[in-house]
């Protein structure tokens, strides 16, 4: 008697372990068992080397005709799905890989002045479509400045000289996708921008 009504409080107690396991507090309402780890967020400096901020010139002139020409700046994140329990209970799987769908950029400045359009660029939304399997790093390019951010204040402001040499921002990136039983997964991370007239 002892022994089964041991095993029957195993039975309740297994529920409510996988349970707590699966909770995912790196996204709100998610109950996935995976999470996307942010390796590394790296943009490109002036010359167009990478480094683990971005230097983003606000207008280039062309090689060839001389006409002042905006582009967008691109950066690269280094991800990987993980499992939020180190050992799962009922081991590995392909349940745990996360397909990426989009992306949310948005600035901050450091003096509070943060309205955008005006202070900062705005904020906009991509479209990301990777697959990141667990334990495995995946390498993924996205836009982190629009080209049209550079036609609108206040980076326009540094085009035509009307406002201070050199903008710098906090970019935050935040990832959207889902786990392979369709359960939502988020991480955020940040890239340091600074916005100016480089010289071509």
């Amino acid at each position: 008697m002892k022994k089964a009504k041991s095993r029957l409080k195993i039975l309740a107690v297994l529920p409510a372990i996988l349970l707590l396991f699966s909770c995912n507090p790196l996204e709100d309402n998610s109950t996935s068992a995976s999470m996307i780890i942010i390796e590394s967020i790296l943009g490109t400096d002036s010359t167009g080397a990478e480094t683990h901020f971005l230097e983003s010139d606000v207008v280039k002139n062309g090689e060839a005709s001389g006409t002042p020409t905006v582009y967008a700046d691109t950066a690269t994140a280094s991800l990987k799905a993980s499992f939020l329990d180190p050992a799962p209970i009922l081991g590995p799987s392909q349940y745990g890989d996360i397909q990426l769908t989009r992306y949310v950029v948005s600035y901050s400045r450091t003096d509070g002045k943060n309205r955008q359009g005006v202070d900062v660029p705005y904020s906009f939304e991509g479209t990301i479509p990777a697959l990141l399997k667990t334990g495995s790093s995946t390498k993924v390019s996205f836009i982190v400045v629009r080209g049209v951010a550079k036609m609108e204040p206040p980076l326009v402001n540094l085009v035509e000289n009307r406002a201070e040499g050199v903008l710098k921002v906090t970019a935050k990136i935040e990832f959207y996708g889902h786990d392979m039983t369709n359960h939502n997964v988020k991480a955020t991370g940040y890239l340091d921008v600074h916005f100016a007239n480089f010289a071509d």
